[in-house]
C-alpha cells in the first residue's frame, strides 16, 4: 500500500526550502490528498512564499538554511 503525505515547501524553488510534513491528516487516498493540496494552493495563490505538494513515502524532507 502506497502512503502519501503533503509537504509544505518553498514556492520559488530555493536551495533551502525548509520542508515540513503537514500534520494531523488521516491516511487518505492519493486522489483525496491531491485535492486537499490543490485547494490550499489555489486559496493561498501563486505568489505565496509556500507551496503544498503531495509526495509518496518514504520521502526525505529538504532542510532550511542554517547560518
Amino acid at each position: 500500500m502506497k502512503i502519501y503525505r503533503i509537504v509544505d515547501t518553498d514556492n520559488f524553488g530555493g536551495d533551502y526550502p525548509d520542508e515540513k510534513f503537514v500534520e494531523n491528516l488521516p491516511c487518505l487516498s492519493k486522489e483525496a490528498i491531491d485535492k486537499i493540496a490543490d485547494i490550499v494552493n489555489k486559496d493561498i495563490g501563486p505568489d505565496s512564499n509556500r507551496y503544498y505538494k503531495v509526495v509518496e513515502l518514504p520521502y526525505e524532507l529538504q532542510p532550511g538554511f542554517e547560518p
